[in-house]
């Protein structure tokens, strides 16, 4: 748990931060364990939310001509 939070690919975070939440869950922690698990958990959840958010940017649909070929790409649109 001492790895940099802002150096954790998406999948690193979200392991993390089911090991964070199986913590609190057990109620095994101390206060000020458990005050400092959620803090990280809250900045692991914040780090998971921005990967997904990057990804979503990076998915692109492309965009065919009236011929059918590829025209270009736009940014994809979540429903």
């Amino acid at each position: 748990m001492d790895k940099p939070i802002e150096e954790m690919a998406f999948e690193e975070a979200l392991r993390e931060l089911e090991q964070v939440v199986g913590r609190l869950e057990s109620g095994d922690a101390s206060l000020d364990e458990s005050i400092a698990l959620y803090e990280r958990g809250d900045r692991l959840r914040r780090r998971c939310g921005e990967r997904l958010d990057q990804a979503q940017a990076r998915i692109e649909a492309i965009r065919l001509d009236a011929e059918g070929r590829p025209a270009g790409v736009k940014p994809f649109a979540a429903a």
